[in-house]
């Protein structure tokens, strides 16, 4: 499968996907499904990573496989684990068998449990694995990435290995809380997602929320860009950008004053620190 013509071919598939990608995005992107290579997408929380994934999944009909990383995840919930109750069951039902053609008969793929690697592998229709968060993994568990990322495929020591018939289109997203391994980030292509420029979010503000009238649009990606100078726990996310767009058109609201945004705060701060620092930086009423 061809997942895109060109870069020009990714821009415009993107595009009607609901997601406006950068020359760097629709090359990358374009690149990954050419190149058949994974593609690693850093960068600060809310910028589009994990959108990205999902907007090449919906622009070339593939599904969405996604693997979410935490502190903890092991081979269990991310590769494959083997159903031990339907083992046992199939065990004390062959009792008096020889223990070799009971242990080959309960290591077969009736009790194996696919996770998200070993299901993105094996399936034969167009896929695209979203990897999210990778970073948030502990770095033991990048070795277990590393065989899918090079070589498309999974060992299981009791079947043998499951190789892609049809390579994924694969994604891995990172905050960049930790620095991840120089052996997965070689066998990836990189790309680096930041806050838009101006005139960009608006774009963005605009395809998402078109009933947004454009200069309340152009101020409240003008405030956005205010409280991401700011030091807070958490800068709004071009999501949350869009919520408080969609906020502004349900409450009717026709200018963006101080009112409006002390009243609409709780929108795009989610913490109460950030919300105190904002309204004295802002000069809002409370």
């Amino acid at each position: 499968m061809s997942w895109f013509a060109s870069p020009t071919d990714a821009s415009a598939r993107l595009h009607e996907a609901g997601y406006l990608a950068d020359g760097a995005t629709s090359t990358t992107s374009y690149l990954a499904g050419a190149l058949e290579k994974p593609l690693l997408v850093e960068g600060p929380a809310g910028v589009g990573k994990t959108e990205l994934a999902k907007a090449v999944a919906r622009a070339t009909g593939a599904e969405l496989v996604r693997l979410q990383c935490y502190e903890g995840l092991d081979e269990a919930r991310a590769l494959y684990e083997w159903n031990y109750k339907k083992q046992l069951l199939r065990i004390q039902a062959s009792e008096g068998k020889e223990w070799d053609a009971t242990h080959d008969d309960i290591f077969t793929e009736e009790f194996l449990l696919t996770r998200p690697l070993l299901t993105a592998i094996q399936r034969e229709t167009p896929t695209v694995l979203l990897i999210d968060e990778v970073d948030k993994t502990d770095v033991e568990v990048e070795g277990l990435l590393l065989e899918v990322l090079s070589d498309f495929q999974v060992t299981i020591p009791e079947l043998g290995t499951v190789t892609a018939t049809r390579r994924p289109f694969v994604v891995l997203t990172s905050n960049a809380s930790r620095e991840l391994s120089e052996a997965v980030k070689r066998r990836c292509l990189y790309l680096h997602l930041d806050y838009p420029d101006a005139e960009r979010e608006r774009e963005i503000v605009a395809s998402q929320v078109p009933g947004l009238d454009d200069r309340v649009t152009a101020q409240l990606v003008a405030t956005v860009a205010r409280l991401r100078e700011l030091e807070l726990k958490k800068a709004p996310s071009i999501a949350e950008s869009v919520d408080w767009a969609r906020t502004l058109v349900a409450l009717e609201i026709g200018d963006l004053d101080a009112k409006a945004i002390a009243d609409t705060l709780g929108v795009i701060l989610k913490h109460r620190s950030d919300h105190d620092r904002a309204v004295k930086e802002l000069k809002l009423a409370r």
